[in-house]
């Protein structure tokens, strides 16, 4: 990103967006509170957050071989993220390569933890020592998971739990698992991960869902769209990941980017990430983002990103690649 960068402010209240601010500033003036605020049940947190699985080594992540990042880094960036003003961590106790743990830098870079941090962290999946996937959890080895990122974290509770799924079967044991979790005071609030809109409607039945991780971004399916907007309608946080990704998923972004995203960066003088970022806080106030990096620079651009806002027709070029195949696209 350029040294300074015109840009839109989103100033934002505990419900959404409020009316924008014109501004001209250097991108590192600006903070994650200039994306607006929401609230995960009575937590208020800004719209820019910061996701950690990236944080723990070089390259692909969530493989047994992968580098390990330097702790000092890693722990630099998290101290940095919350200096430009991030409020809301994702993370999981499946972060991990070989000699770092998501959660472990988490404690060592922030504890003792602001009153205002919100740290999200999911539970289902599991991997062994070596960093191989595990079968998902049962509703009996889910408080052992919980209890593993307590430990980890140092936390006496956790603030947010997304039970992360695969598949469309019931999720109603597992999720009542975790609401009994909740109603002993280890968690605070519920959330979902990779789900179908009947799972959303499941949950709702057994107890409050303040947010819903799902996969989406430019290009997005109309099903995907439709779930996006429901979540909006019943007040639930919708949050995507790989929204700068994309297919790329664990491994990062793709060298193939749309020549549509590459223009309009091009014209704003910002990256092509930072507009994906901008153009996934446009698709609703409830709309969180939780972008991941190991490198501080990284992490400026898209905190910055926060502040973009694009003009109609801007969006009307982004919005004309959902159910577009990448390979279709110019």
């Amino acid at each position: 990103m350029s040294e300074s960068v015109a840009v839109t402010l989103l100033g934002g209240d505990h419900s959404g967006m409020t009316s924008p601010m014109t501004s001209h500033m250097a991108s590192d003036s600006i903070t994650a509170a200039a994306s607006g605020t929401w609230k995960l049940g009575d937590l208020v947190v800004n719209r820019i957050g910061f996701g950690t699985m990236r944080l723990t080594q070089h390259g692909e992540a969530l493989i047994p071989d992968a580098v390990p990042r330097d702790r000092d880094q890693a722990i630099q960036v998290l101290r940095r993220a919350i200096e430009l003003g991030v409020n809301h961590i994702d993370t999981a106790a499946f972060y991990f390569s070989p000699l770092r743990s998501a959660n472990e830098l988490i404690n060592r870079a922030l504890a003792p933890y602001s009153d205002d941090l919100v740290i999200v962290t999911k539970v289902g999946p599991g991997r062994d020592l070596s960093g191989n996937w595990l079968p998902h959890a049962t509703p009996q080895q889910l408080r052992g998971q919980v209890e593993e990122n307590l430990r980890q974290l140092g936390r006496d509770h956790l603030d947010v739990v997304n039970l992360r799924i695969t598949g469309t079967d019931s999720i109603a044991e597992r999720f009542g698992a975790l609401a009994d979790l909740r109603e002993a005071g280890l968690i605070r609030h519920l959330g979902l991960s990779n789900i179908r809109p009947h799972h959303l409607a499941e949950a709702q039945a057994i107890a409050p869902v303040v947010c819903v991780q799902n996969m989406h971004g430019i290009g997005a399916s109309p099903e995907q769209e439709e779930f996006l907007r429901t979540c909006g309608e019943q007040g639930v946080a919708f949050v995507p990941f790989y929204s700068i990704a994309g297919t790329g998923r664990e491994a990062g972004a793709t060298t193939g980017e749309s020549g549509e995203v590459h223009a309009v960066a091009r014209a704003r003088g910002v990256s092509p990430a930072q507009i994906r970022l901008a153009w996934t806080l446009h698709q609703g106030p409830h709309v969180l983002a939780i972008p991941g990096t190991g490198d501080p620079d990284h992490l400026g651009q898209n905190v910055a990103a926060g502040a973009l806002r694009l003009s109609e027709d801007e969006l009307t070029v982004l919005n004309s690649l959902h159910g577009v195949a990448p390979e279709q696209r110019n």
